[in-house]
């Protein structure tokens, strides 16, 4: 049966009572915002907009990353198509195959795409989409190579590369900032006597060394004496390891740590507070956060905004294209290096230049970015 076919026929069926199929009262975790609902929603009829059903990566909503950037995606879709969108946050991977499973079932309301975060809901599309062939889903972070499934990928070394090559010319200087907290003045240096930055990681993935891998390239771009020390967290949501992490690093001779972590990833921002140095955030522009934005050199923004947002004006406007694979990196703005709000301006405009100047070689392939660490 087509899929608007079956759409139209559980839209009319519901209406009169003959299906009986399970909706989606017992999904739980997060609430669906403006548009969304955190129950069961109402029954759609024809001139309703479109339902999106938000599966979040583990960690859930709040990571200030990775999964506020995908809720950014879909607000923008309610703003720009006045689309509807229901938020569920899973605790455990388990949570993550219900949750695509009763979205996609259900006809009170339909959901004309369902959008899965992170690579870890791979493995459960792959079943859920067969199981449910008329229904659009979108991946964002892996690819499921399903014909009822758009993915979309990120080229997180390139960004990578950016705040790498950024942290790398910036230890090699002397380089400081200063600002004024509880009425005392509190400096942020770097220590161009120790060529040490350091990267910390949430799980050990393929995913997660592909920042690894940029990162370490662009720092040793910027000086091949710069050592980079890096570690794993082993959570997405244990700052307290983090930091743990952080402040080690911190005291090994790193003045600059870049963490590809989640949620975990406040723990390395609360090491840098504590001792007076830098940090680089991830996903989204981080050094919005006013608790932190005095440490925060830059962030590797990877617009998970922007995958959300146009897989779901693709469904909008009938270009829907299942079995796809879209990447994007530094040359469509998938990816991009963005200076802290407090400290981007006191960078000095000669280091800018440099990282302008290493992007378009990124861009035009005469720097090739590897997605691997040299010691993997």
């Amino acid at each position: 049966m087509a899929d608007q076919n079956r759409r139209t026929f559980l839209k009319l069926t519901s209406g009169i009572g003959t299906i009986g199929m399970t909706g989606l009262a017992g999904c739980s975790g997060g609430n669906g915002g403006s548009g969304g609902q955190s129950g069961g929603g109402d029954t759609t009829t024809e001139s309703d907009p479109f339902n999106v059903g938000m599966v979040y990566a583990l960690g859930g909503l709040g990571d200030k990353s990775f999964n506020d950037m995908a809720l950014q995606g879909v607000k923008h879709a309610k703003e720009k198509y006045d689309i509807t969108y229901k938020n569920t946050e899973p605790g455990s991977v388990n949570d993550i195959e219900t949750f695509q499973r009763k979205l996609a079932q259900s006809t009170s309301p339909t959901y004309e795409l369902v959008t899965t975060v992170g690579y870890v809901q791979a493995t459960p599309l792959q079943q859920n989409a067969e199981r449910f062939p008329d229904q659009k889903f979108t991946i964002i972070d892996s690819v499921v190579d399903k014909p009822n499934v758009a993915s979309y990928t990120f080229k997180e070394h390139q960004g990578s590369f950016q705040v790498g090559h950024l942290g790398g010319l910036l230890t090699a200087r002397d380089f400081s900032t200063t600002y004024t907290a509880n009425g005392s003045e509190h400096t942020v240096s770097t220590n161009p006597d120790d060529l040490v930055v350091g990267f910390v990681g949430g799980k050990q993935t393929s995913l997660i060394k592909k920042f690894q891998a940029g990162y370490e390239a662009g720092a040793k771009y910027a000086d091949e004496n710069i050592e980079v020390r890096s570690a794993y967290v082993g959570a997405w949501n244990d700052p307290s390891k983090a930091k743990e992490i952080a402040l080690s690093m911190y005291d090994e001779g790193a003045d600059i740590v870049y963490h590809a972590a989640g949620g975990s990833g406040i723990g390395v921002f609360k090491a840098a507070m504590e001792k007076g140095r830098y940090a680089i955030g991830v996903d989204s522009d981080q050094s919005k956060s006013t608790d932190f934005e005095e440490v925060i050199l830059a962030s590797m923004v990877k617009h998970v905004d922007t995958a959300v947002f146009e897989s779901i004006g693709n469904v909008v406007q009938g270009k829907f294209k299942g079995g796809s694979h879209v990447r994007l990196g530094l040359q469509d703005g998938g990816v991009e290096a963005i200076y802290g709000q407090a400290v981007g301006d006191a960078i000095p405009q000669s280091v800018k230049d440099k990282l302008d100047q290493s992007k378009q070689a990124i861009v035009s392939g005469e720097i090739d970015v590897p997605t691997e660490p040299k010691n993997a």
